[in-house]
């Protein structure tokens, strides 16, 4: 898959922008605060249906403006399609593709982007939310249709919260609460969903990671991934370690199959019930879940050093590269990295150029041009101001007078 053109309207710092991409590397450069990086945002946005800046749609429609608009022409072999998506400031967002009314949750099933940027360090130092984030917006480009499970899960799970809030406002305990049961149901279906998709993600990456780290690092240093589950008993999310235990001790029947995750999701329900009374919040699910990353047998975050970390973040955006390429009818994602090569060493520069120099697209932005290795340059667009410069378009120009 390549993205041909993209068109901006009202998207961050853009009253317009017109940006035509190449086959192979491309690479942004501008100073800091200039731009490029809105560029690769709005690719992102159309194969993830959010931003890895932002938790909400607003920041990203330009000042004084009521919605934004990301318009891309991709190519898949032959074949053309132009996709489409307004941006609201408040409301839903509106989707076309090839001209049609679509749903905006259609979108990833086009647009396949792996980004990597500064952020990333998060998903391994951060709270559970970021690696929560990572996994489903994989999960969303691995199986489009878990867009609307997930949203769904959200919608109940505002609800449900909204309902525990009032009966703790009331002084409603115990058994005195019957439509949270018509909650409970939505939330399991749906809760069970994700995390099984998690659950069978994590597996899927784990040998990918494994050799993307290797290549990255220049080392073994045996990184697993496991998910620590808040079904499990515990509560990830607050720090509570039994939950994890719960995740290394369960069979891998338990861990895959939805009916059992259902039975265990339903009984910590009930477990956690008076609690969540006494809270007017949800303390189980997916929601609460966190994917526990380790090197050399011991958790990323609080042991791995700066190095280490780096790697391990790398190399999870690398292994889901290869994960798409390896399921997608449409090739290779295209790949974003984001003032990413300004954060690493000359020696992680390299590997990590070389890994990804032979993706079908790349799209690499950076304030110092000198920070790209020389195997990513070919077609150099400057930003200044919100201004696209195009190298190669100047050169052709010139070529021809």
């Amino acid at each position: 898959m390549i993205v041909e053109h993209l068109s901006l309207v009202d998207f961050r710092n853009y009253a317009t922008a017109e940006l035509t991409l190449h086959r192979g590397p491309n690479v942004l450069v501008g100073r800091n605060g200039q731009g490029k990086t809105n560029l690769a945002e709005a690719v992102v946005f159309l194969a993830t249906l959010g931003s890895h800046r932002v938790s909400s749609d607003a920041p990203m429609v330009r000042d004084g403006q009521e919605f934004a608009v990301i318009r891309a022409r991709l190519s898949h072999g032959e074949r053309r399609v132009l996709t489409e998506v307004q941006v609201n400031r408040q409301g839903s967002n509106k989707a076309r593709i090839n001209g049609s009314p679509s749903k905006p949750n259609e979108l990833p099933r086009y647009v396949h982007v792996v980004l990597f940027a500064p952020e990333d360090l998060q998903i391994v130092r951060g709270d559970p939310s970021a690696r929560r984030r990572f996994t489903d917006q994989l999960l969303i480009q691995r199986t489009p249709r878990l867009a609307a499970v997930l949203a769904d899960y959200d919608r109940v799970l505002k609800q449900r919260n909204a309902l525990l809030k009032s009966a703790r406002a009331r002084g409603v305990r115990g058994e005195g609460l019957s439509t949270l049961e018509v909650w409970d149901d939505k939330l399991v279906a749906l809760g069970s969903e994700i995390i099984t998709a998690r659950q069978r993600l994590a597996t899927d990456l784990q040998q990918p990671v494994a050799d993307a780290y290797e290549a990255i690092a220049g080392a073994d240093h045996r990184p697993q991934l496991q998910w620590a589950l808040s079904v499990g008993g515990g509560d990830p999310e607050d720090g509570d370690d039994d939950a994890e235990s719960e995740t290394a001790t369960s069979s891998a029947e338990k861990l895959t199959d939805p009916q059992r995750i259902a039975e265990l999701f339903r009984a910590s329900l009930a477990a956690k019930r008076s609690k969540e009374l006494e809270r007017g919040l949800t303390l189980t699910g997916p929601h609460r879940d966190d994917l526990v990353l380790r090197v050399r047998d011991l958790p990323v975050k609080g042991y791995a050093s700066h190095g280490e970390s780096w790697s391990v973040a790398l190399a999870l955006r690398l292994a889901s590269a290869e994960l798409l390429r390896s399921e997608s009818p449409a090739g290779d994602p295209v790949l974003i990295l984001d003032d990413v090569f300004a954060e690493l060493d000359a020696e992680r520069r390299q590997r990590l150029a070389s890994l990804t120099a032979g993706y079908e697209q790349v799209l690499v932005t950076a304030a110092v041009e000198e920070d790209i290795p020389e195997v990513l340059h070919a077609h150099v667009v400057r930003i200044n101001d919100g201004t696209i410069s195009d190298e190669r378009t100047v050169q052709e120009q010139g070529k021809h007078e």
